[in-house]
This record gives structure tokens, sequence and C-alpha cells, in this order.
């Protein structure tokens, strides 16, 4: 039986976990221990932090993986790609990583490769946004995490410095990145790499909670965009995941339209969409199993574009106040057959809502029309 590596255990990890398990594969799954379901589920669990990458690396080498990926984690990537560099498996490339996960370093490799993008500086201490020269509405986000942890949109200088101390504390190597700020409606593209060819599957509609903060409240798919400007916004794509060297993973690429039509980059991750867009929507929105072609790549084997079962309308919504409790429990009680899968749904009064880590559950939807979902969702920013 063949061994894979998966670094992640919570809830978004846990169907990476039992399609390996439905595929024959005998699974080794890395996390910090806390109690998460993938602990449970994996045929062997091992308490030692994602991050902890020498550690991973010495065990995987002991048990003699074929394989080692991940889904939904810029951080889980990092030791995804370190492993498999070191044990000849198949994967992206440290400098890929760097590229990939660093938003600084995302933005020059776009730059340097011709991609469209926006003026944009990085920062490592107050003093140092004197020298931008941007005009506001700007964003700040640190530049190594996601989340949506510490982003926020500022419109004068007091913002800025306010914003700037709170990613720099977010930030695992303390900057920031000030960038100018995108006008538009937010898409993703979820899409799989295999040999360097790309091959994108759909596009994700996201809402948000809009200014400052950006905080996913759901996902829709498919998009509703026409097959024209999905055609441009792939053309643009495929010249981003050359620039970022993304070469064997799934690929989450975050972009904007603007009002003129103009295609314009956020950030590309190389992994599957976090927030249960590659583990569940894509599947339900286009029949194609996207977790077996991340198993797949991973182990050297080219994936297939097989469609399996009848696209339907999929989407995932978040709860993030009592509002969304109330219509989360109508669903339950009128509509349960839409529900496709759901988290365990927290107290909404302990704690308040800062990022995507604080929000208190989730439930996906499958239905047949939007129609029968969309009055659970509004238009955000």
């Amino acid at each position: 039986m063949k061994k894979i590596a998966i670094i992640g255990a919570n809830d978004f990890q846990n169907p990476l976990i039992l399609k390996a398990k439905e595929l024959g594969y005998e699974t080794h799954v890395f996390a910090w221990q806390d109690g998460s379901i993938g602990e449970k589920t994996a045929d062997f669990f091992y308490p030692i932090s994602i991050i902890e990458k020498e550690k991973i690396l010495e065990k995987c080498i002991e048990i003699g993986i074929d394989g080692i990926t991940t889904i939904a984690s810029d951080l889980a990537t990092v030791t995804v790609n370190y492993v498999a560099s070191k044990m000849g498996l198949v994967g992206n490339t440290i400098e890929c990583n760097k590229k990939s996960t660093n938003k600084y370093e995302m933005r020059k490799a776009l730059k340097n490769f011709g991609v469209p993008t926006v003026n944009f500086k990085a920062v490592s201490s107050l003093e140092e946004i004197d020298d931008i020269d941007m005009n506001y509405p700007l964003i700040v986000k640190p530049t190594d995490r996601s989340g949506s942890r510490a982003i926020t949109k500022v419109m004068n200088i007091v913002e800025l410095k306010d914003a700037v101390i709170r990613a720099i504390d977010s930030s695992f190597e303390k900057r920031a990145i000030v960038e100018e700020y995108i006008d538009g409606k937010e898409y993703s593209a979820e899409g799989i790499s295999f040999n360097g060819k790309h091959k994108f599957l759909t596009i994700t509609k996201k809402l948000t909670t809009g200014s400052p903060n950006f905080i996913e409240t759901g996902h829709i798919e498919p998009s509703g965009l026409t097959d024209e400007t999905k055609g441009k916004i792939y053309l643009e794509l495929e010249k981003a995941l050359n620039a970022l060297e993304i070469t064997n993973s799934a690929t989450h690429s975050e972009f904007k339209i603007t009002e003129s039509g103009e295609v314009r980059i956020i950030e590309i991750g190389a992994r599957m969409g976090g927030d249960c867009i590659g583990s569940d929507l894509v599947e339900i929105s286009t029949g194609l199993d996207y977790l077996k072609m991340v198993i797949d790549v991973c182990m050297g084997i080219e994936p297939k574009f097989e469609i399996k079962s009848e696209p339907k309308i999929a989407a995932v919504k978040f709860i993030l106040n009592q509002s969304d409790r109330e219509n989360y429990e109508k669903m339950l009680e009128f509509h349960n057959d839409l529900i496709s899968r759901a988290s365990e749904i927290e107290d909404v009064n302990i704690h308040e809502v800062v990022d995507s880590s604080t929000r208190f559950g989730f439930y996906n939807l499958k239905a047949d029309t939007l129609d029968e979902i969309g009055w659970l969702f509004n238009d955000g920013e």
C-alpha cells in the first residue's frame, strides 16, 4: 500500500484525508494536536506542528512516504514542498514556494514577468511609510499570512499607521505590504497544474464583509461570468502561474474585475482554495473530482478531467453573527436537503469576528438553482 503524508488535520483538510483513504492510500497526517477531526480519521496521526518541517521530514523519511500534499493552507505548502524537494517527490520548487506564499515576493515576480499588477511597497516599521507615494485608498496586509488576517483598507495616514502596526504584528517575518486598492467584484479561479501545464476548473464568486477588513462571508459557484470573460481571465492567470513557477499543485487565484473589465490579480496560492472551495464546492459545481486530482499530482499521476456527477449550484455560508446563525437554523428546519456538509457551529457571543479564523462555523449548500439559496447571500465588496 502506498503511503501519503498530509499536512494539517482540521475540518478543511479532512476531505483530503478521507479521499486518500478512499483511493487506497495509507494516510500519515501531521498537525498540532488540538482534537481536530483528522486526528481520528487518519490511519496514522503525528502531533507535530505543520511548521516543524525538519521534524516532519525526518518522520516522512522514516515512514517512506510516496507523496505529500495539503489543501487550503499556504503555511502547510511550505512544509509540503520542503519535504518533497528533500525526498525527490513531486511538488513545487522552494523558489516557487517563496513566490506563492509571500505577498511581496509574489508582487515582485508578477511585475518582473510583465503581468499587470498594482503599485506596492513592503515595510518593516512605521518610519518606512514616509516613502510611500501612492494614492488612497490603500490596502495593508501582512506579507506572509492568509485567511483575511490583519487586512485593512485605509483612507488616510492615521489609518495607514494603525493598519501597518497590526499587519507587522500578525506577520511571521514582521513585514507588511502596502498596495493600491483595486475596486471591483472579487472572484477566484480554481485550477490544477501538472508538469508545468495549467488547467482551470471553475471560477468562484467571493462575498465579503466589505471595507475595511474584507472577511469572507460566503462563496458561490458557478460565478455567473460569461465564457468570453472567463477566457480573458484564464489567459492572464496562466501568465501569472508561470511567473510564480507553479508546476505541480492545485492553484487558487484571487482577482477582481474592474468596471472597465480589467482583470486585476490580488494574489495566487499554489494550493486549493480554502473555505471549502476546493474540497467541496468545485466537485459539486463541476462534477470533477478535484481532491483526487490533487492526490494524483503529488503521486506523479497525470490528473484526469472526467465529469463524475451532475453539476449543481454550490455555495458555502459562514456564520459571523446571530442573524447568520438563525438563517442556518431555518435551513436545517425547512431546507435540510440542500445542506451538503456543516461544521460544528459555535456560540456567536463568545468573541468578535476579526478574520476568517474567528468565524463561528460554516455550512455547504448544493442546489439546482441559485434562487433556492440566494436569499442567504448579499453581494458585499
